[in-house]
């Protein structure tokens, strides 16, 4: 013989889990970021102040919390950079650098193939040049892109956190500024 109030007991239990798991659906969502920009031809470059379009290789992108539209970089190791400079902003919420694996040209890379920076493999110290002549961390979407791209051009293969400062930053023998 049932209870009467074992219904009512299992369809309260039911509807909190079901509340729970809803719940938990819209926290991932909110925790989600936002997706890349294309880049177009109004994008400027955050420390160069020149088009990004007219630049060749990769290129990055901050998203922030504070801002409408995304802060644009010339080449990823400028992206790299603004992550570390105590005077830049800190509320980013997402930042992408172009997936250079996706790009048949490196003058003209595509507007549309951006890979999250902070997962990113960078081949530092290679023979190819950023956006703006200096030295660039080249950015892949995969470790074994990377990898086959420091065989033909030279460099190391680093994540993102290992680049070194001294690289984005800019010194004597890595600055292109």
């Amino acid at each position: 013989m049932r209870c009467p109030g074992t219904n009512i007991l299992a369809s309260t239990v039911l509807g909190a889990a079901f509340l729970l798991l809803a719940a938990c659906g819209e926290e991932q969502q909110a925790a989600a970021p936002p997706p890349p920009h294309e880049v177009t031809g109004d994008a400027i470059g955050h420390y160069c102040g020149m088009a990004l379009v007219e630049h060749p290789g990769p290129k990055g992108q901050a998203i922030l919390k504070s801002r409408k539209e995304p802060v644009w970089f010339s080449s990823a190791r400028d992206a790299i950079a603004f992550t570390r400079l105590p005077e830049e902003p800190k509320d980013i919420v997402a930042i992408y650098v172009t997936d250079m694996a996706k790009v048949k040209n490196w003058d003209h890379p595509e507007r549309s193939a951006w890979v999250d920076a902070r997962r990113a493999w960078y081949v530092i110290d290679s023979t190819r040049k950023g956006g703006m002549g200096g030295d660039e961390a080249v950015p892949f979407g995969q470790e074994q892109a990377a990898r086959q791209f420091a065989e033909v051009h030279g460099g190391q293969v680093v994540v993102f956190d290992a680049v070194p400062e001294s690289y984005v930053l800019g010194d004597a023998e890595h600055s292109g500024h």
